[in-house]
């Protein structure tokens, strides 16, 4: 029997706790000599990241010790930061940023020099015994210095640990990548105004008796043409991603098939769909080769995820039935198909996915006896977990605009009859990220407690073709904030939310939007910021090299239209914001600094606008520590109680 209570007072066994728990994330699935490895973080541990891999036996292994954990600072975000050699490992260390070498010995030896270096992208270069990576090296008098460098890892040379510049001339780099024999090399180039879903150029090289890059060529790419992911197959040809037909689709360099030149390509086949997503971090992967006839490979298609594999001469693609909905990170050991899978009511696990049989979890981050009776009671009765619901709605232009919608849900409680629950409205970062439907306990938290959530893919977001992607160039803090409204309106329409209870809650970008939807609409009677962006003026000058000229494509030129930067503003347009905001802000974050979050603060405190500001002083962009994670939801819940709900706290 279910009790009626207001909605957003329900009491709920998924807790703040339990979502930091739940919050441990696997990234970065590599296949090195037959073995398999991935990155984990751990919020309860400090918000280490360790490395892990299959090993003998099919034994997991854990290969750094502590305090040692693998994060790359390179461009803010980092990326896939760790390389394997049969028993040596190397990875980029996050507290001082340099490369280590751990072997059988278990202590780990630094091999690059102390000093202000960051390392990405790594690879292995057998022939000549050095790494190949993304570099970017601060300089005090300008913006950091990036370039595709070498380390030496030669023991007998004198040079060890020697950090020698490779490709140098371009703003930014990503993916160099070796072919087998390590006598070529590839890479992705871009410089500024553009950022590398706006347009990169893919390039590649032979390597001559000194190591040095020679008949360099373009391969494909340009201002407006933006690549992800070459590879080289083990036959030597070069495959990549291209959205080059409005889509990111997948390619092969044809030169030593059929002299295909430029204007020519074509896509290995020409689907409707994203085979890639925008380049936020270094070396994400979409794509590998099971054998020299087929790839596994992952895509987008309104939003939904999905696995299959492509045979290259066919040019056919096969969808692969697995049970889950969202798919991440491929990588193929002995022509098995590995990823990274998650439904809605199943947590991130990496997978061996089979054309023919079940899916295989291979490994999954460990979780509390509480997670686990929650995820297999909500298996068991359908009550514990609120399902996804794709949806979508006209916004303004005529766009048409996507969504995922979750229903409160509680196995012990419902609402008062004829109550409409309040509504979350959850905008994601980039602005160029995307929602999926994977599991994800923080929603889960809100819907858990009577609240409806929907969580939006504004325009702009990833996952549905380049014109979708673009519809945010020139228009952020316009279409953006329209699509919130619009969603919000198509929601209490529809009889499923309370109209007079809609909240909008966001980090990094999404803050911006959360910001300017709370100041240039009436649409909601409260909102969180996440170090969100209060004054784009402000972030054009103080943010960091890799997004310093992000605001040319998304808002006008800086600081030509100066005006236009004020204009979109909500620091600038306080007066107009009427409902209460909490903020939420890491104190060591260079993406959005902490001077945003200040100044939108103290403006709303003089006019007498109820606000909470919560600071971390350990915390960059994003919150990677239990405890931050814990204090942030509580507290965020307590405001929307205290502003909205008016009912009896639990």
């Amino acid at each position: 029997m279910r009790v009626a209570r207001l909605s957003g007072t329900w009491p709920s066994s998924i807790s703040a706790a339990v979502v930091a728990e739940s919050s441990a994330a696997i990234n970065f699935v590599r296949s090195y000599n037959g073995f398999l490895y991935w990155v984990e973080s751990r919020p309860w541990d400090n918000g280490r990241n360790l490395i892990f891999r299959v090993g003998y036996n099919g034994t997991i292994e854990e290969l750094i010790p502590a305090p040692f954990s693998n994060q790359s600072r390179v461009h803010e975000y980092g990326g896939c930061a760790y390389v394997a050699n049969g028993e040596q490992l190397f990875f980029v260390n996050g507290e001082d940023q340099r490369i280590y070498l751990q072997d059988t010995s278990g202590n780990p030896k630094p091999i690059s020099p102390e000093g202000d270096w960051r390392f990405a992208d790594l690879s292995y270069d057998a022939l000549r015994k050095r790494l190949i990576a993304v570099c970017e090296l601060a300089n005090e008098k300008s913006e950091p210095n990036n370039f595709i460098a070498t380390i030496s890892i030669s023991e007998t040379t004198s040079d060890w640990g020697e950090v020698k510049p490779l490709v140098t001339g371009n703003d930014f780099y990503a993916y160099p990548n070796l072919t087998g024999d390590c006598q070529s090399i590839c890479w992705i180039q871009w410089n500024h105004p553009r950022m590398p879903w706006d347009g990169s150029e893919l390039w590649r090289a032979d390597i001559d008796e000194n190591g040095a890059p020679c008949n360099l060529s373009k391969v494909a790419g340009g201002n407006t043409e933006a690549i992800v992911q070459p590879k080289w197959s083990a036959s030597g040809d070069l495959f990549y991603i291209s959205d080059k037909t409005g889509w990111w689709n997948l390619y092969r360099d044809g030169r030593e098939r059929d002299q295909l030149n430029s204007t020519r390509r074509k896509p290995l086949l020409s689907k409707s769909a994203d085979f890639a997503r925008p380049l936020w971090q270094l070396g994400a992967s979409y794509y590998d080769f099971i054998n020299k006839n087929e790839i596994a490979c992952i895509w987008s298609e309104k939003g939904l995820s999905y696995a299959g594999t492509l045979d290259i001469n066919a040019r056919k693609l096969t969808k692969i039935k697995s049970g889950f909905s969202h798919f991440e990170n491929v990588a193929c050991t002995d022509g098995i198909f590995h990823c990274i899978a998650a439904n809605f009511c199943r947590p991130h696990c990496i997978t061996a996915l089979h054309p023919k049989t079940e899916a295989e979890t291979i490994y999954q981050p460990p979780s509390s006896p509480k997670i686990a009776q929650l995820l297999t009671k909500s298996k068991m009765d359908g009550e514990s977990l609120s399902e996804p619901y794709p949806i979508e709605f006209t916004s303004g232009d005529d766009c048409l605009v996507h969504a995922f919608f979750y229903k409160p849900k509680n196995p012990g409680y419902v609402a008062h009859r004829d109550e409409l629950p309040p509504l979350i409205v959850m905008c994601h970062g980039g602005p160029t990220s995307a929602s999926s439907s994977a599991l994800n306990l923080k929603i889960q938290f809100w819907t858990s407690r009577g609240f409806a959530v929907a969580d939006l893919n504004y325009r702009g977001s990833s996952g549905f073709g380049r014109s979708y992607r673009d519809a945010l160039l020139k228009k952020w803090g316009l279409a953006d904030v329209e699509d919130t409204t619009y969603l919000a309106q198509h929601l209490a329409d529809n009889g499923l939310v309370d109209p007079e209870r809609c909240i909008i809650r966001g980090s990094s970008a999404g803050g911006f939007t959360v910001l300017s939807a709370l100041t240039f609409t009436n649409t909601f009677k409260a909102g969180a910021s996440f170090y969100g962006i209060g004054d784009l003026e402000s972030l054009a000058r103080d943010t960091h090299k890799f997004e310093s000229y992000y605001l040319e494509g998304l808002v006008g030129s800086y600081p030509k239209e100066l005006e236009l930067y004020r204009e979109r503003s909500p620091i600038y347009h306080t007066d107009q914001l009427n409902c209460p905001v909490i903020f939420f802000q890491g104190l060591q974050d260079n993406v959005v600094p902490a001077n945003q979050a200040h100044a939108m603060v103290e403006k709303l405190n003089r006019r007498g606008i109820e606000v909470e500001y919560i600071t971390y002083p350990d915390e960059r962009h994003g919150f990677r520590k239990s405890v931050n994670i814990i204090d942030s939801l509580q507290k965020e819940l307590e405001f929307y109680r205290k502003h909205i709900v008016l009912g009896d706290l639990d």
